[in-house]
């Protein structure tokens, strides 16, 4: 069965067709500047990639009908019909706690994820787009939500809860989500795989480190607690995010400066994290190349969101009374070997041991570990677009 992901932004949209059986991606692209001026790129898998630009894409629909025509394309296309396409599967990035799992699409799922669009007011709203687009479309093509906040819904109280006045909870839905949950799970699985033991046995924590990051606790093949939270920008310093802050320094800055709340919330989103701290890039390449030519606070950047992984790589240590291995996945994880070396140094009490030959490596999925580390520490790549078709297969299948 051939399933069609999507990944629907506010003016863009990520797409990719593949068989989760074979894991084989038959074509992939991107919808840029919809309602703009309309950027299309296809690559269909063996070919060379076909860039388009002022394609007319005044709405998402428009864009689904153009990664649809290009799929069906006699020249470059991947399939013969629209018939080969078996289901559609939606990333949506919040399903509060209404969905524990991925769900197949009804007109009553589609109203509770509108339900949840105060959650996730710059995502929810566009990944709704995305699927009644293709829900006009593709009338007669299954669609299935595969939340990133849904994995996430196996944590206790004592880890989603904040201590806030409890009827905001009860009222407001006030809690840990977390996020990056497609992400976790996928590597977490082949984790399991690459140790050969059954992930019910496993205490694992995975490290999503990229643009976006997060740090998840992972007891027998479920999530205990994560470091995003009731939004993404909760946990670590990011790319552009400030990560756990003081929420007392909002007040202050607001106050000193006369900023009003939209424009402090542009700040702790898009001018902090290791931009805010290096003043150079939200790029960990710009970092790392800035850092060895004396820029001291592109090296302080580096040190901040290294030293602030390794304290939650501890601290979930001890929620979970141990860890059978690390996990380093996306961007920075998979390709960062430094970043790798850095955020483990000071493990050894745990029995980390680092393989520094092995450690040289980016992007394959391996284990870097010496032999006679008792906690194995493995790079994953990510593969979110095959964690989502593996779960629409099996939802439409049953």
């Amino acid at each position: 069965m051939n399933i069609l992901v999507i990944n629907a932004g506010s003016s863009s949209l990520k797409y990719q067709l593949l068989n989760p059986e074979t894991q084989e991606v038959l074509a992939k692209g991107l919808c840029e500047r919809i309602g703009i001026d309309g950027k299309f790129t296809y690559k269909p898998t063996g070919k060379e990639a076909v860039k388009e630009a002022d394609v007319a894409m005044p709405t998402h629909s428009e864009a689904i009908q153009t990664v649809l025509n290009a799929l069906v394309d006699p020249a470059n296309g991947v399939i013969g019909s629209m018939d080969e396409i078996g289901a559609v599967g939606h990333r949506v990035v919040h399903g509060g706690e209404k969905f524990a799992s991925s769900v197949l699409i009804t007109d009553e799922v589609m109203a509770a994820i509108e339900e949840c669009n105060p959650l996730a007011p710059l995502h929810n709203p566009a990944n709704i787009i995305g699927i009644k687009a293709c829900q006009a479309l593709m009338p007669n093509t299954p669609m299935v939500a595969v939340f990133d906040t849904a994995f996430h819904q196996t944590m206790p109280p004592v880890a989603y809860t904040y201590a806030l006045p409890y009827e905001y909870y009860e009222q407001d839905k006030v809690r840990r989500y977390g996020f990056h949950g497609t992400s976790h799970k996928y590597v977490s699985q082949r984790a399991a795989v690459m140790l050969g033991k059954p992930i019910e046995e496993l205490k694992l924590i995975s490290c999503h480190l990229g643009n976006g990051s997060s740090v998840t606790a992972i007891n027998g093949g479920k999530s205990v607690d994560t470091s995003m939270g009731f939004t993404p920008l909760a946990g670590l310093p990011m790319g552009t995010r400030c990560g756990d802050i003081d929420a007392g320094i909002l007040e202050y800055l607001m106050n000193k400066h006369g900023y009003n709340i939209d424009e402090m919330l542009n700040i702790l989103n898009k001018k902090s994290g290791v931009l805010g701290i290096s003043g150079v890039s939200s790029d960990f390449r710009d970092l790392e190349a800035a850092a060895p030519q004396g820029n001291q606070r592109a090296q302080l950047a580096l040190d901040s969101f290294d030293y602030n992984v390794k304290k939650l790589i501890g601290a979930y240590a001890a929620a979970m009374g141990g860890v059978d291995a690390i996990i380093f996945t996306a961007g920075v994880g998979e390709n960062g070997p430094d970043t790798r070396a850095n955020v483990v140094s000071g493990l050894e009490y745990m029995g980390v041991k680092l393989d520094a030959e092995k450690n040289n490596t980016r992007g394959k999925e391996v284990d870097v570990a010496t032999d006679d580390s008792k906690v194995r520490v493995l790079v994953i790549p990510t593969n979110e677009e095959l964690m989502i078709a593996m779960d629409t297969a099996a939802i439409v299948k049953a």
